[in-house]
């Protein structure tokens, strides 16, 4: 009406209609913005870089600059989400025209949130930028195509990545609306309940978190066993909302179970393992009863990972802060103990005088 009324029917609404409709113009103009802030985050680490796809330093057609957030060092890793989202539409396109499932299909898809060369996963404003790539592409497939609903999922986990959780939620709940009234099959359906459960927990909304990440485990033992890797992460998130609920016998007793097969299964420098060993250090020292010997585990348990996670992760990622963030303060708490005894640790933290870390979504 305001178009009919102040005039640019004719001009925008050509314009959406000539991309494809509404849901399509949007998923491109969000894509466009979401390379532009990405490229900018990346401006500093990319000078005097050239792509590894296409070997320019500006892209021959769009001009945006380069970006990387994986955990490739020195001058490797550098590239264009535009020459990025090309090489996975190929991968992908080729999949489908050999009919490829399983495990041959996941190697194709991880493309769109994984870097080829370190092979580890693109995180913040890259991994936002890629998911909205992935939902331009997409989004113009039947609802019940299951390109169209892992996109969906891209998307969900991308806007996590900076931190647009109500968004986020919205992606979620469409896509776990979507599934059951499709009768998905028992894995699809666990998939994006742990999804939204990440979710509310990164809105505070930790109850209802801690009540889906409970079935969620729960559902992944009964399905998959206790060493299959999304047992494995279902039982880390439900860890680390017991966790921030001060429930931190649970979350121990939980991880000291769960530790030990990680560690079996993805090896001891794999960052499955180092992220659930520093759900459990914080577990130890910010547990309200928590004893000296448990300060001095905490602190041993953050100095060994946190090398680990430098090297696999990359300086920059935000795991790799908060590892070295839960360190110094856990080695403040310490010498607070040490010094003056349990109940001045206590006090401390009562009057705020040790500041405790900022939690990051599961």
């Amino acid at each position: 009406m305001q178009h009919w009324k102040e005039g640019g029917h004719d001009k925008l609404c050509k314009q959406i209609k000539r991309s494809g409709g509404a849901e399509q113009y949007n998923a491109n103009k969000k894509y466009s913005e979401a390379v532009a802030v990405a490229a900018e985050a990346c401006a500093e680490d990319t000078k005097g870089q050239t792509c590894y796809i296409c070997t320019q330093a500006s892209h021959w057609k769009t001009k945006e600059g380069l970006v990387r957030m994986c955990a490739c060092r020195g001058t490797a890793g550098f590239a264009h989400v535009s020459c990025l989202v090309e090489e996975v539409k190929i991968l992908t396109a080729e999949a489908e025209e050999n009919n490829l499932d399983g495990d041959r299909w996941a190697e194709k898809w991880r493309r769109w949130y994984s870097c080829s060369l370190c092979e580890q996963a693109y995180h913040g404003v890259v991994a936002c930028a890629l998911g909205w790539a992935c939902w331009k592409t997409c989004v113009g497939r039947p609802e019940a195509d299951r390109l169209r609903i892992s996109a969906m999922s891209l998307l969900g986990n991308g806007l996590c990545e900076v931190k647009n959780y109500k968004d986020a939620l919205t992606v979620d709940e469409a896509r776990f609306s979507m599934l059951r009234r499709f009768g998905a099959s028992e894995n699809d359906m666990l998939g994006v309940q742990g999804n939204l459960a990440g979710t509310y927990h990164a809105l505070g909304q930790r109850e209802k978190a801690l009540s889906m990440e409970r079935d969620v485990y729960s559902g992944r033992l009964k399905l998959h066993g206790e060493e299959h890797e999304k047992t494995l992460l279902a039982a880390r998130n439900y860890a680390s909302t017991l966790k921030d609920l001060h429930r931190s016998e649970e979350a121990k007793k939980l991880l000291r179970k769960s530790i030990p097969v990680a560690r079996r299964v993805h090896g001891e420098s794999s960052k499955a393992l180092t992220i659930m060993r520093w759900i459990y250090g914080e577990a130890l020292y910010r547990d309200r009863s928590a004893t000296l010997d448990d300060l001095h585990e905490a602190v041993a348990t953050f100095e060994e990972i946190q090398p680990t996670a430098r090297r696999t992760l990359g300086g920059e990622h935000k795991i790799v802060r908060e590892i070295e963030k839960s360190l110094k303060i856990s080695r403040a708490a310490k010498c607070t103990a040490v010094a003056g005894g349990m109940e001045s640790l206590r006090e401390a933290i009562a009057a705020n005088l040790l500041v405790l870390p900022v939690d990051i979504e599961p």
